[in-house]
């Protein structure tokens, strides 16, 4: 199999999960779309690897092999497909590999549902971190960081795995009605305008289905 291929797995995965920013992504410069829907995947392939399934420890050794990629791509080397896209941008990729093993010591608090401000405080080294390669990727100022993102993340994709569906979906209201901080760059808005959006529905009915194309539209353009 192809190393264009491979990419494509991942951007392809990814997208099936977000199809709604087919159309919202109309309101980022085209140049920039590969690169922003490459880092959108990878941020999925993180959160997958630390929180999906009953056994952590497939998962830790995802995070592991990762954090050791990233140290790679600092040094101008990839393995990963996704790395074909992204490698090349001087980010901090080095200050994320650090701050990865975050996302394995909050399994079981998250799975505990401790309150959105708590596991935000917890996220909050990696959410800088992602923040910055964020800054360095989409050409944009840096900000705080926010772990909105990584929260919703579990939220919408984790949320039934110990049976909890009710509690999910009161954890998905909190969050939504918290929403996420204005962040600096253009496309972690519009993504997190569309988060914000699935935590809605999740919270109304338990529904994670994509947002309708206008509502898409909508959000996308007050985002951008």
């Amino acid at each position: 199999m192809s190393d264009t291929t491979d990419l494509d797995d991942f951007l392809d995965k990814w997208r099936g999960r977000w199809p709604e920013w087919r159309i919202a992504q109309v309101f980022v410069p085209e140049a920039h779309r590969p690169v922003v829907e490459a880092w959108f995947a990878l941020l999925q392939e993180w959160t997958d690897a630390a929180w999906a399934g009953d056994d952590p420890t497939p998962g830790a050794a995802k995070l592991g092999w990762w954090s050791e990629e990233l140290r790679g791509w600092s040094k101008g080397l990839r393995r990963h497909p996704l790395g074909r896209v992204l490698q090349k941008t001087p980010a901090p990729w080095t200050t994320v590999a650090d701050a990865l093993p975050i996302l394995r010591e909050v399994r079981e608090p998250l799975r505990a549902w401790s309150s959105p401000d708590d596991a935000r405080a917890a996220l909050k080294a990696l959410a800088e971190a992602l923040s910055a390669c964020e800054a360095a990727l989409f050409a944009g100022p840096a900000d705080e960081g926010d772990a909105f993102a990584l929260l919703a993340a579990h939220a919408l994709w984790h949320r039934d795995e110990d049976g909890t569906a009710g509690r999910a979906r009161a954890w998905a209201a909190l969050l939504a009605a918290l929403g996420p901080t204005r962040a600096a760059t253009r496309p972690r808005r519009i993504h997190d305008a569309l988060t914000a959006g699935r935590l809605a529905r999740l919270a109304r009915s338990g529904d994670v289905m994509a947002l309708p194309p206008m509502a898409a539209l909508w959000r996308g353009w007050r985002a951008a």
